[in-house]
């Protein structure tokens, strides 16, 4: 019954100090890339409740990272923590074993792996497609926002925009267009045969997802390069018809691990993602980050027990501290070495994943005898 208390109370801190670290490293992760989403407003045009819901969905990527780092130090520091306040001497006093604490934050640690390998292989990926999905059926909030005064601006695919001033009422003059996309075909005559499409306004603003143009003349090139004019005095563009340059396809890390899977057994270019060339090479180690990576924990938690051992000597015992953890941290950044190379042979995508398995049943053994011998 003792028992059983002691050891909730270790996972409880042990959990604790990890969704604190997890919550700071995301957070300070989170805002850097959410400043760098800005470009969705500020490039792009989109809305602000965009940019916040897409900043938002983005957070499971980074969380998902940091979860081996957050597991690493969660563990050591609560280690280290319960030596300082003399909890682990009353413990060893009362009789505890070394190696059954040992056992405990190893069969913790995959708890903390089968939560990477949700986030990793459902979570984060559907969230991803989510807000891509998001930026892809969004509209435009502000077509002005996007257009710079005397500079062309290519936001939009296949279209150029030039403005060369805008007055106080925020009506834009000498307007210039250009359309080789067929967007703005259907204003022209000759829609069918239209190709390419110059639009000239002395003045323009913004209505209702409109864009007003006043006094000018539209300019388009049929197939066999004919020019037709034709003048106006006011027409409409509607803003909807325009495509962004933002990526709106899915990545590979936004695609779900159930198509990743299939893409590899049944080797189709027909499903999502699915590259002709190189295949496996991208796919391969796409799968061996969400499925591999979160094997590396238990290592990390063997590691970490080593902190464990006693030692009188306060010069030893700070450099243990620091050599342990720098091997776990070294065991996490070799992970995410080997996972790059993953996909270009079998032989890399064997070695990532035997690398961990190996290693567990070495350092658990090393561990023991030195336990042992600290008995001794």
């Amino acid at each position: 019954m003792l028992k059983n208390k002691i050891y909730k109370y270790f996972f409880t801190e042990i959990f604790k100090s990890f969704i604190t670290i997890l919550f700071a490293l995301s957070a300070i992760a989170w805002t850097v890339r959410a400043v760098n989403f800005l470009d969705l407003v500020v490039e792009n045009g989109h809305s602000i409740s965009t940019y916040l819901f897409f900043s938002f969905l983005n957070i499971t990527n980074i969380m998902t990272k940091f979860i081996p780092l957050s597991f690493l130090l969660a563990l050591a520091l609560s280690i280290i923590k319960f030596e300082k306040q003399n909890e682990l001497i009353a413990l060893w006093s009362m009789g505890l074993n070394k190696i059954k604490v040992a056992n405990l934050f190893f069969l913790i640690s995959f708890l903390f792996l089968l939560i990477q390998l949700c986030f990793a292989t459902f979570i984060t990926p559907s969230s991803l497609n989510k807000s891509r999905e998001l930026v892809r059926q969004s509209d435009f909030d502000s077509i002005s926002s996007i257009i710079k005064v005397n500079d062309f601006s290519d936001s939009f695919k296949n279209i150029t925009f030039f403005v060369e001033k805008k007055n106080m009422n925020n009506e834009m003059e000498n307007i210039f267009i250009r359309d080789e996309s067929g967007t703005f075909k259907n204003i022209v005559a000759d829609k069918n045969e239209a190709s390419n499409t110059t639009i000239l306004a002395k003045k323009g603003y913004i209505n209702n997802k409109k864009l007003i143009l006043i006094d000018g003349i539209i300019q388009s090139e049929n197939k066999d390069g004919e020019l037709n004019d034709v003048n106006f005095k006011k027409t409409e563009l509607s803003i909807s018809l325009l495509k962004p340059r933002t990526i709106t396809a899915p990545k590979m890390q936004e695609t779900s691990t159930i198509t990743l899977f299939k893409c590899i057994i049944q080797k189709s270019d027909k499903i999502l993602n699915c590259p002709k060339q190189d295949m496996k090479k991208d796919v391969v180690s796409t799968i061996a980050r969400r499925v591999g990576m979160p094997i590396y924990i238990p290592l990390v938690a063997l590691i970490c027990s080593f902190l464990l051992i006693g030692n009188k000597e306060k010069r030893n015992k700070v450099l243990r501290r620091y050599f342990y953890m720098s091997l776990a941290f070294i065991m996490l950044v070799l992970g995410e070495l080997l996972v790059r190379y993953s996909g270009f042979s079998r032989l890399h995508t064997i070695s990532y994943f035997l690398l961990p398995i190996i290693l567990m049943p070495f350092f658990y053994i090393l561990l023991w005898r030195k336990i042992t011998f600290e008995k001794r």
